[in-house]
């Protein structure tokens, strides 16, 4: 079945009226990019996501879909029309990285009005990779741009905006009025839910700085006299109570194994363990380091990985 004929079908398939969206963003859910935060959906001064979840803060209005790191970023990461119609207005030029200037919260982004009332915006787009002008006629899954970190934004990704006569919509649940009521939602293909997870993990022989962390710290290898052994780990979401889990296996056995506990709620958040060497030299040969990410006592997300310690 052609591309055309199966969009067809589906629009016959849909009740008068339906709107429905496609994942905008062209990268793996889960594996190389996750939604850091979804619409705020508490009336109150708190904030909630649509599953009474913390991934989201206050009056946000949007679904905030993240890079791990702005290296994944310099990479190239396309944004995608989430339905067809027209582009109803663009920006570029403003810088990613730079604090926003008022009025330009957005960054680069583009709007775009696919009739019946229903808009969609995409926000933070990368200086110079928007493709479309106002006017143009856009299908679904065309190229936008690619996600950056312009605006007002802490960390690479698209914050998609989906208004119905000029209200916020929630395509995770747009008719619930507060969070943790049933509800369809308005995409096509339906998204997990991730209540937080390991962005990157690695190995080093220093405590490394969160900023090159978020840069997309490397993790090389290593000589065997190294000054120590630190594993790192790079979490999204996690929530008080939340422990991890951080271990270093060498060729000789066990080298650490430490539980740390998360004593707040955050967007985003590192930590870093290690072991000193006390000998004249770690036995060289293969290093693993693993990272479990623990909630009310069940892991929630693993990750692993290795080096060389050379003699």
């Amino acid at each position: 079945m052609n591309r055309r004929l199966a969009l067809c079908l589906m629009a016959l398939a849909q009740p008068a009226g339906a709107f429905e969206l496609v994942f905008p963003a062209a990268c793996v859910l889960g594996e190389t990019c996750y939604i850091q935060q979804y619409p705020d959906r508490d009336p109150g001064p708190e904030a909630a996501d649509f599953t009474c979840g913390p991934l989201s803060y206050q009056d946000h209005d949007g679904t905030d879909i993240a890079l791990p790191t702005r290296a994944a970023m310099a990479t190239g990461v396309d944004v995608l029309a989430a339905a067809a119609g027209t582009v109803k207005g663009t920006r570029d030029g403003v810088a990613d990285f730079t604090p926003a200037s008022p009025g330009k919260e957005c960054g680069n982004g583009v709007v775009i009005d696919h009739g019946t009332g229903w808009e969609t915006q995409y926000c933070h787009l990368k200086r110079g990779s928007v493709t479309v002008r106002p006017g143009d006629k856009v299908e679904i899954g065309a190229r936008l741009g690619q996600i950056g970190q312009s605006g007002l934004a802490e960390f690479p990704h698209l914050h998609l905006s989906v208004r119905q006569g000029g209200k916020d919509v929630d395509p995770f649940a747009p008719g619930a009025g507060a969070c943790g009521a049933a509800d369809d939602d308005l995409w096509a293909t339906p998204l997990p839910y991730q209540p937080g997870g390991i962005l990157a993990l690695g190995l080093t022989d220093h405590v490394p700085d969160f900023e090159a962390i978020k840069a997309g710290l490397p993790s090389p290898d290593l000589p065997a006299t190294a000054p120590a052994l630190v594993v790192w780990a790079y979490l999204f979401g996690p929530r008080a109570g939340d422990a991890l889990l951080l271990t270093i296996k060498g060729p000789s056995g066990a080298v650490l194994t430490e539980r740390v506990m998360l004593e707040k709620t955050q967007a985003l958040a590192f930590r870093a363990v290690g072991k000193r060497l006390l000998t004249a030299g770690w036995p060289p040969g293969r290093y693993e380091a693993r990272v479990e990410l623990l909630r009310r006592g069940e892991a929630i997300a693993s990750e692993s990985m290795g080096l060389t310690l050379m003699p």
